[in-house]
């Protein structure tokens, strides 16, 4: 049991990682508020529709993750099923449900929250780069703001999920015993018949290896298979046809000098003096007279911001880093102190700003001015971007020339090659099943289907061109063609005999090994065991896993106790138990990390749970059965 336990450690936390927060790819609380009825709806949900389309691009999603997960052995055809939609359409309906809650409790996220959050995955201010964040979102096609919005949500729903979470947990008793368990330590002896042992006494019949033959005919087929030709066309192909002047590459970098010009960055430090919502006015003519006291102070002293700040900012996000915001991105700060930073030079202290956080003084750290980067360096970049465009536009042109080519001259492949300066790839042993992990252009279901369909195959003609990725087409055509076949009873005779001998050797290891056992049990004798070894479920001393497993449900009330295990390919094992004990030494800091991951599992439940009871409360509707729900086909 404890072997499930410890591979599913902060279970809630990896629960909501998978069925809650991917959620909001689909659903998003923001869009919650706002869905229309419509003409597709599959379910409500606390009065809001579920449309075909958020169906179709959960789906879509899915099935993205699968088609990475899987590689060349995904097919589309597989996920087309009752079960894989009912799945679909349960999780969305749990979104919605969490997403109603999140809304109804008006759970909501501070700038200052979000912000620090953000700052946290970079183990603080101090280590904050706005460029390498940009980079790391950019990797993910997002913008700031849409994770901005993305944090906002996962945030609020943390709020929900720590809520429901902290019910979670199990009696001490509980998870004492279930840690008993786990240590408990018995004393066993092995007795081992190897199979090898009894092979002399197997006795195998020609008909025996027929029988074995005849049912086991899918292991001796040799698969069917082609030798081919195939050309590839693809941007490359395009590309290497197309080339680019000089003077084009300098029209284009005039024309397009922003996007050669890094921008100018700030990093910048501020002293906060909260003020309160709702605060008098003299509370706040408090703050804002301790705010420029400290920026006369500062102004005698500019190179004091950061200890003034430690000493005297109300920020709790970055007073112990002097004060320090990192780098300032556009739309991250509120708009009157990205306003001042922006007008203030390196090293000057700016007048007070206040802002609905209370009233702000700021410096500016670190000023590096925008650079344009001369043509010379971009060069090769500009004139590489200007023949991917011009590629762009000729690849229908030559895609078109390309399908028909190899259509109206389907009985070779080189006026195609030679038409569009392709060359004429060669492969030996393709079967029409993709290889798993294989990259070659031709190892693709689609492509593979058109080149062993029977005309191919009987009239070695071209395939037609089939797009096998994002702008490429493989077309190819059938050299040789070998069908499957079986090989012939005489060529694996001696392979099936000593699978067999294998086999039979281990059926008399386990008589015999279950004759020994009931003698056993009867006698309590202990002849012929090897020594005694203090086994447990931590530490098997080497026994047999399967062993293992027999050893430790074994009922041990009454002692010695006997167990008897086939063991595959080894033989059978008889195992006598002495003696059931609990260790000496307790690891106290395992057993209280078992406790957590039990109270993990019951946090989990309470959460199931949960949902149910939110779904509940969203007063669910299925309105069509999910039998006719569509999965539309995903390219």
């Amino acid at each position: 049991m404890f072997e499930f336990i410890r591979t599913h450690q902060r279970l809630m936390q990896i629960f909501l990682a998978i069925i809650i927060v991917p959620s909001f790819a689909f659903v998003g609380i923001g869009s919650y508020k706002s869905f229309g009825d419509d003409a597709g709806t599959i379910a409500k949900i606390d009065g809001k529709p579920l449309t075909q389309l958020e169906f179709d691009n959960a789906v879509r999603t899915q099935l993205d993750n699968y088609r990475q997960q899987m590689g060349a052995q995904f097919d589309q055809k597989m996920f087309d099923t009752p079960e894989f939609k009912q799945k679909v359409l349960d999780q969305l309906i749990a979104q919605r449900a969490i997403a109603a809650e999140v809304i109804h409790n008006n759970l909501t996220v501070t700038d200052a929250q979000l912000q620090k959050a953000i700052m946290d995955l970079f183990g603080g201010p101090a280590n904050f780069d706005m460029e390498r964040y940009k980079a790391i979102l950019a990797a993910q096609g997002l913008r700031p703001v849409d994770n901005d919005a993305r944090m906002r949500r996962d945030l609020a729903l943390q709020q929900l999920a720590g809520a429901v979470e902290g019910t979670g947990f199990a009696p001490r008793t509980v998870t004492g015993n279930l840690s008993n368990i786990v240590a408990q330590e018995r004393e066993v002896q092995e007795l081992l018949l190897p199979a090898p042992e009894f092979v002399p006494q197997v006795k195998l019949t020609d008909d025996m290896v027929k029988a074995y033959y005849d049912k086991n005919a899918k292991q001796f087929e040799v698969p069917e298979q082609a030798r081919i030709e195939y050309v590839v066309f693809n941007q490359d192909a395009v590309a290497s046809q197309i080339n680019v002047t000089d003077a084009e590459v300098a029209d284009y970098y005039a024309k397009n000098q922003q996007a050669f010009t890094t921008p100018e960055t700030r990093r910048a430090s501020h002293i906060l003096i909260t003020v309160k919502k709702g605060a008098s006015a003299a509370d706040t003519a408090a703050a804002k007279a301790k705010a420029e006291a400290i920026m006369a102070e500062l102004r005698k002293n500019p190179a004091d911001f950061a200890k003034v700040a430690k000493a005297k900012s109300e920020d709790p996000g970055s007073a112990e880093q002097g004060g320090d915001l990192g780098v300032i991105e556009k739309g991250v700060l509120v708009a009157p102190v990205e306003s001042a930073i922006a007008k203030l030079k390196q090293g000057e202290i700016s007048d007070v700003v206040q802002s609905e956080f209370g009233f702000h003084v700021l410096t500016v750290t670190e000023l590096k001015p925008a650079v344009v980067k001369p043509l010379d360096t971009v060069k090769g970049d500009v004139a590489a971007d200007l023949k991917k465009q011009k590629a762009a536009k000729k690849y229908s042109e030559m895609a078109e020339t390309f399908t028909n080519t190899v259509y109206e001259q389907a009985d070779s492949l080189k006026p195609v090659a030679d038409k569009l300066g392709l060359k004429i790839e060669t492969a030996a042993g393709v079967s029409r099943t993709p290889a798993p992990g294989a990259t070659a252009p031709y190892n693709n279901a689609k492509f593979l289907s058109a080149l062993f369909s029977n005309e191919s195959i009987a009239n070695k003609r071209n395939t037609e061109a089939v797009e096998t990725a994002p702008s490429t087409l493989v077309a190819g055509r059938i050299v040789e063609f070998k069908p499957a076949a079986k090989r012939p009873l005489a060529e694996v005779d001696a392979q099936i005999r000593q699978r067999l001998t294998i086999e039979e050797a281990g059926k008399l290891a386990a008589k015999a090994g279950e004759e020994k056992l009931a003698a056993f049990r009867k006698s309590g004798d202990a002849t012929g065991f090897g020594a005694a070894k203090l086994v447990s479920r931590q530490n098997p001393q080497g026994v047999n896993g399967l062993a293992m497993q027999a050893i430790m449900k074994a009922d041990a009330a009454k002692l010695p106790a006997y167990v008897g295990v086939e063991l595959p390919g080894v033989g059978y094992g008889l195992y006598r138990i002495a003696k059931v004990q609990q260790p000496e030494k307790q690891d106290e800091a395992q057993r209280k990390a078992e406790a957590e991951q039990i109270g993990n599992i019951v946090a989990q439940q309470e959460m199931a749970q949960y949902i149910e009871l939110l779904k509940q409360k969203a007063k669910v509707k299925v309105l069509k059965p999910i039998s006719n729900v569509t999965v539309t086909e995903v390219k």
